[in-house]
């Protein structure tokens, strides 16, 4: 039960430089119920996202939100890259643009689309992890790449990570 907790506090703080990079919501805690406002039994809208910590060589941040759970492998539901690391989080409702005037970019998700989908597992409580990445470099990929191609991108130039879990089941 130890070994578990542990892994639970590194997965969400990793050190970068010296400092806590950090992912919260204040729409959620850590491993508890994500409200149905932000599921597809409610507005299906995304929750405000906040992080801290960030190390000051960082270029770029990544968040990418995936449910590992789902029943035909692991489920992406959010992808937005080229955030500034300037920016203390993405406000709840962020606007399903491929590309915002700040340069933040967003990509395709398991639902084919562009923009936050938010949890509707088909049976089951499921975990929906918000991971945060502080890169080294801005992406030079256009709006609309897959995970897959995203991870590959990031490759290297990952300084920090930090983690968000939210859990949510359907009624």
């Amino acid at each position: 039960m130890r070994k578990i907790g542990l892994f639970l506090i590194l997965s969400v703080f990793i050190i970068a430089g010296g400092r806590k990079m950090e992912i919260t919501s204040t729409a959620f805690e850590h491993m508890r119920l994500i409200p149905s406002k932000y599921t597809c039994d409610g507005d299906n809208i995304s929750p405000a996202i906040n992080w801290k910590g960030i190390p000051e060589s960082a270029k770029s941040l990544v968040l990418i939100v995936d449910d590992p759970d789902a029943p035909m492998g692991t489920w992406v539901h959010w992808i937005v890259y080229n955030i500034p690391p300037t920016m203390e989080g993405l406000p709840e409702n962020f606007p399903a643009d491929k590309e915002t005037r700040e340069g933040i970019k967003q990509g395709t998700t398991s639902f084919r689309r562009i923009g936050y989908g938010g949890p509707c597992p088909p049976s089951g409580t499921h975990r929906y992890f918000f991971k945060l990445y502080a890169l080294d470099a801005i992406l030079g990929l256009p709006a609309g790449e897959e995970k897959e191609q995203l991870l590959n991108a990031m490759e290297g130039h990952i300084l920090a990570k930090a983690e968000l879990v939210g859990l949510y089941s359907r009624r």
